[in-house]
This record gives structure tokens, sequence and C-alpha cells, in this order.
């Protein structure tokens, strides 16, 4: 199942670190998280 657009949204804003960021360790790790879930 992927992860929907909206969701994936909101876990990188809640886990960036600048603006734009969407290859930080933080970003990569909630994204795989929510995927496994």
């Amino acid at each position: 199942m992927a992860v929907e657009n909206e969701v994936k949204g909101t876990l990188i804003a809640a886990h960036k670190r600048t603006e734009g960021d969407t290859g930080s360790p933080e970003v990569q790790i909630a994204l795989s998280t929510a995927r496994i879930r």
C-alpha cells in the first residue's frame, strides 16, 4: 500500500530539517515507518 500524498506531506512537514527537505534521515525513516504500518 502506498503512502497517500496528504500523509506524506504531513510527515515531511513534521520531520524536515529545512524548507524543501525530503532526504534527511528523519524524513526517510518517517516515510518508511508509515509504509510499514
